[in-house]
């Protein structure tokens, strides 16, 4: 493992007591075999990460990020093994810190073997990140989450089909039920130890992009020792990225062949990817119940239409609206009778004492006074709007609200998910504010942020 992996030192040998570890062992050993954790945001990847290493974990911040990675150790038949949680991503083109902290550990820590979790449920978005990571890390593990979500909906993937189609392990497992967790631990050890050939799938491009990958190859470093490497960073060349140690006279050969088009050569790239994906999707998910998939189409259509989606909308938050402002009067009003007294007896308490007006006025009338009001006007709302948002969040249907405004907001700069974030300024403007962390553009966020504030708060009117 390289040295300059954001990983203290004692996370690399087994705690005392470990089954396979004992006590610690001297720094002349070998350390355990690093393996990289990715996937899509929510869907069970901190769950099986959780599984494997049983919560043994440590938490650090890749160098000059503050995206935190995880990593913890487990042991499986006498071999120690270093899991790092990678963040969640959909993509390796660094536009988001996240994103640019996950490619950056596949390419710069060179992990023996990458875990990819991907959704049964949503195959083929996951399957486009998975693409991504096996061109760059061929030793690739397929962790298919969530089939017992995916059974409900009534969708199966078939496992072997999948694993002859992309040339790797593919492990079906339900992480919060456990089901799967030793078959993914085998997977990993075989493939660690070898015992398992891989032929991961290598993606062909256009002729044109073939020729150009040919010429650049031959001259980086990687070259001999691992051609599939050298042949990634030629891609990412090629899209106009900026790749660490990439000398002076390839960059200048990369400008002379892509010209200006480094835009136009990244979507082709993509385009081919996801199509792969798509195909590949298509082949290994069955549909056992077409009525379940007809019925999550037919939400979709009346949740996303432009006709249905803008009057759902305005209609869900209208009742989410009363529901607060209506049923926080009641707790609100008991919580201010409550401190009301509080205060009397406080105020009586501090004549018989004889306190100074001065302090009596800071104490009581200041201090407790405002936390009252607060606590009386606050809390209630935030205890009911918090909790209906995360409710619709669970349906999955704030990324259709997103979808939805994404095309109004972006007339304003900005982007969907803006939306998100103003509509939990309505129960905090401080929790509007931290949400605008879910926006990948800087500039994007900015303007969320610098919005957000102005957003009038959800009070009771007892």
């Amino acid at each position: 493992m390289r040295a300059d992996l954001p990983l203290r030192s004692e996370a690399l040998f087994p705690a005392p007591g470990c089954p396979c570890g004992g006590p610690r062992r001297a720094r002349a050993e070998p350390g355990p075999v690093v393996i990289a954790l990715a996937g899509n945001p929510n869907i069970g990847k901190t769950t099986v990460f959780n599984a494997l290493t049983g919560l043994r974990q440590h938490t650090g911040n890749w160098a000059g990020k503050t995206v935190g990675l995880s990593w913890g150790n487990y042991c499986y038949r006498g071999m120690r093994f270093l899991l790092v949680d990678l963040p969640g991503t959909y993509s390796l083109r660094p536009l988001s810190p996240e994103e640019e902290v996950a490619r950056t550990f596949l390419w710069e820590g060179r992990p023996l073997v990458t875990v990819v979790v991907v959704d049964a449920t949503a195959l083929e978005r996951s399957l486009a990140l998975a693409l991504q990571i096996m061109e760059l890390s061929p030793a690739t593990v397929l962790c298919v989450n969530l089939t017992d979500e995916a059974r409900r909906r009534g969708l199966e993937v078939d496992t072997r089909t999948l694993a002859r189609e992309l040339g790797v392990p593919a492990v079906p497992t339900a992480a919060g039920r456990g089901e799967g967790l030793a078959e993914l631990q085998e997977a990993i050890y075989r493939v660690a130890h070898g015992k398992r050939g891989l032929q991961p799938r290598i993606l062909r491009y256009d002729e044109e992009i073939e020729r150009m990958v040919e010429q650049i190859v031959p001259l980086l470093p990687d070259a001999r020792e691992d051609p599939g490497r050298a042949r990634w960073q030629a891609l990412r060349l090629l899209e106009g990225e900026n790749i660490a140690g990439t000398g002076e006279d390839i960059k200048h050969l990369v400008e002379l062949l892509r010209g200006e088009r480094a835009g136009e050569l990244s979507e082709r790239i993509m385009c081919h990817l996801y199509r792969v994906a798509e195909e590949v999707a298509e082949k290994v998910v069955k549909r056992t119940r077409p009525e379940a998939f007809d019925r999550d189409r037919w939400l979709d259509n009346l949740l996303t239409s432009p006709w249905t989606g803008f009057p759902v909308m305005l209609l869900l938050l209208a009742v989410i609206f009363w529901i607060t402002l209506v049923g926080a009067n009641y707790p609100s009003e008991v919580l201010a009778r409550l401190f009301a007294v509080g205060e009397e007896r406080l105020m009586a308490l501090s004549q018989e004492w004889g306190l100074p007006l001065w302090l009596k006025g800071l104490v009581i009338e200041g201090v407790y006074r405002t936390t009252a009001w607060v606590v009386a006007v606050m809390l209630p709302p935030m205890a009911i709007f918090f909790p209906l948002f995360t409710f619709l969040e669970d349906l999955g249907y704030l990324p259709r609200v997103a979808f939805n405004l994404d095309g109004l907001f972006k007339w304003a700069g900005t982007q969907g998910k803006h939306a998100l974030t103003m509509s939990m300024g309505f129960g905090c403007n401080a929790a509007g504010v931290i949400a605008c962390r879910i926006i990948d553009s800087p500039r994007e966020r900015l303007i969320a942020m610098l919005t957000n504030v102005s957003i009038p708060e959800l009070q009771p009117s007892y």
